[in-house]
């Protein structure tokens, strides 16, 4: 994309050629463009690295919207214009209108400098209400049966603790306890820490698959690598920890590569297309008529779970909600088969 001179009170933003994005160009006297400031901003309030990635894309297509045009010379009139364009023309729901919000919001507060006052009448997306698609017992045995190697073991740590995938593909050596059959997650949503259940059919695997991971360790440190990606800035505060056993990642990716901060050679966690395309070709195998995804394993967790007696706030805590409203959600998808409850055609038949 070829860059045309800047109409008066006007700042084009650029298309980098290597495809990373769209970047406002250096002001006069030099400084980091728009989005190396936003993600400096996004970094240093400690935003996981999936909502950085997000607000990037976020302002860059709000900047796109408006003709390449630098933020610093629009308002908040032109984001109430954006925000119901997604609504009006992309037709996207209330979720994705609200992050995008969030993202402008946080670029004008933060980055900017100019805190905008936006209207509350722009058109905002309904929010039809959606029940999660949940696997009965039997399909949940058929479809971890279906998974094989280490995304098999995965999926079951899925359902077995009810994780996301994130959640599960960040788990490190030293938050697995076989013991006490307990699984610390310390990267959860929001930045929230919880510990949850370990399955005991999963101990006798994951201890297994634990010496498979050590022997791996040992190779890669013999041959120089093995160096953990640590979280922050703990790689300064004790750098010997990064090619500590318990450092690793539970599940490593196939592959070690060079981390861009400390230059270090080691293995990131798995790939999670490597997990979801396990899954949905599991679930296409065994003919099941519903939506499964990886997710669809951590609804049936909390439904199977209240199906079985146990109460919301034990679920709640489980699953990491931050409001017991959100896991009620599961009540209304139980299987009330034995409640006593008697359809009226079965009394005609």
């Amino acid at each position: 994309m070829r860059a045309h001179a800047a109409p008066p009170g006007r700042m084009l933003v650029r298309e980098r050629r290597d495809g990373t994005g769209t970047e406002a160009r250096r002001p006069a006297g030099g400084g980091p463009k728009l989005l190396e400031q936003l993600s400096q901003a996004l970094r240093a309030r400690r935003y996981s690295p999936r909502t950085e990635e997000a607000y990037r894309a976020w302002v860059k297509e709000f900047v796109i919207h408006h003709g390449m045009t630098h933020p610093q010379e629009l308002g908040a009139d032109d984001i109430n214009a954006f925000l119901t364009h997604l609504v009006v023309k992309r037709r996207l729901g209330p979720s994705s209108q609200g992050q995008a919000r969030a993202a402008l919001v946080f670029l004008y507060r933060e980055v900017l400098r100019r805190p905008v006052q936006l209207e509350e009448e722009v058109v905002r997306g309904k929010s039809p209400r959606r029940l999660p698609d949940v696997l009965s017992r039997t399909e949940v045995t058929r479809l971890l049966r279906q998974i094989p190697g280490t995304s098999g073991l995965v999926a079951s740590v899925l359902y077995g603790s009810g994780l996301r995938l994130s959640e599960a593909l960040e788990i490190r050596v030293k938050d697995l306890d076989l013991d006490k059959r307990e699984l610390t997650v310390r990267s959860g949503k929001g930045g929230r820490q919880r510990v949850t259940v370990l399955p005991a059919a999963l101990v006798t695997p994951l201890g297994d698959h634990l010496e498979r991971r050590r022997a791996m360790h040992e190779r890669d440190l013999a041959e120089q690598r093995g160096h953990a990606p640590l979280p922050g800035a703990f790689h300064r505060k004790s750098p010997g920890a990064a090619i500590q056993f318990a450092w690793q990642f539970l599940f490593p990716g196939s592959a070690c590569v060079t981390h861009p901060e400390t230059g270090k050679s080691g293995r990131p966690h798995l790939h999670p297309t490597s997990v979801q395309r396990a899954v949905k070709r599991a679930a296409h195998a065994l003919g099941i008529a519903k939506r499964v995804t990886c997710h669809t394993l951590r609804h049936s967790f909390a439904t199977h779970l209240l199906e079985d007696g146990y109460d919301i706030r034990t679920i709640q805590e489980l699953l990491g909600h931050r409001s017991v409203r959100t896991t009620m959600v599961y009540t209304h998808v139980l299987n009330r088969a034995d409640l006593g409850v008697r359809s009226p055609l079965d009394r005609i038949w």
